[in-house]
């Protein structure tokens, strides 16, 4: 549970209420339920169009990597492919089968795999970055899609200002209708901004920033493989992994 995402979005909510209760306004000025819906539907119409069903859908699924990360257990891995280390210079590549299906990660297991199958080093290291590239692209593919949202919340919450306006000046002639269109116009402005700079773009920033620190552990697994298959001293693979940790 990251705890700092939730503080955050409280943080902001809370400054903007608590500013325009000290301005003066209501709390339920901000409520307008047609601003919301012509800003939050019309943000997601648009992502919709541009983004594949899979890739939008699977953005979604992400959404949760803000507030509930992906276990990541770096010392921990660092720790495993140090005693791989140790039983393949005591007893052999081969020995390291055993341990194949103990992982629950497949990128994990064709790695270890593709070791004790003897392939080239070289060949080993090209084959998992091009997997591990693939995997990242499609990750931020998926991420970008709230970026894409932040991009076009503003433009919607424009949008639903002009058309309050229009509302308000097709009832000229009647003032009870006045209020309702303007507050919409204003509000649907303040979605717009509000959801894109405060939700849409920081949630993109934070996934992003998990997805390069997966990839990151990734490329350290492949480099404690390859100091296994070059028969480096475990001490040496060891220090080289918690590099990337520092």
């Amino acid at each position: 549970m990251d705890s700092l995402s939730f503080i955050g979005i409280a943080l902001a909510l809370a400054a903007i209420l608590v500013g325009q209760m000290l301005e003066g306004g209501h709390v339920s000025s901000l409520v307008q339920p047609t601003a919301f819906l012509i800003v939050v539907g019309g943000t997601f119409g648009a992502v919709l169009l541009q983004s594949p069903v899979r890739v939008f859908l699977d953005g979604f699924r992400m959404a949760r990597w803000v507030f509930v990360p992906p276990k990541s257990d770096a010392e921990g891995l660092v720790e495993l492919v140090t005693s791989w280390a140790f039983l393949a210079r005591r007893d052999g590549l081969l020995i390291l089968e055993r341990h194949i299906d103990e992982l629950d990660d497949p990128f994990m297991r064709r790695g270890l795999q593709m070791l004790v199958d003897g392939i080239d080093p070289a060949r080993l290291r090209e084959t998992l970055e091009i997997e591990i590239d693939a995997w990242a692209t499609r990750l931020r593919s998926c991420a970008r899609v709230w970026e894409s949202a932040g991009g076009y919340s503003p433009t919607i919450g424009i949008l639903g200002a002009v058309l309050g306006l229009i509302h308000v000046m097709e009832n000229l002639s009647d003032p009870t209708k006045l209020g309702a269109g303007i507050a919409v116009a204003f509000v649907a402005t303040i979605y717009g901004v509000g959801l894109a700079n405060l939700v849409f773009l920081p949630m993109s920033k934070k996934m992003l920033s998990i997805i390069g620190a997966l990839a990151g552990q990734r490329e350290m697994f492949v480099d404690g493989l390859m100091g296994i298959a070059n028969g480096d001293n475990p001490r040496i693979i060891e220090s080289r992994m918690r590099g990337y940790i520092h």
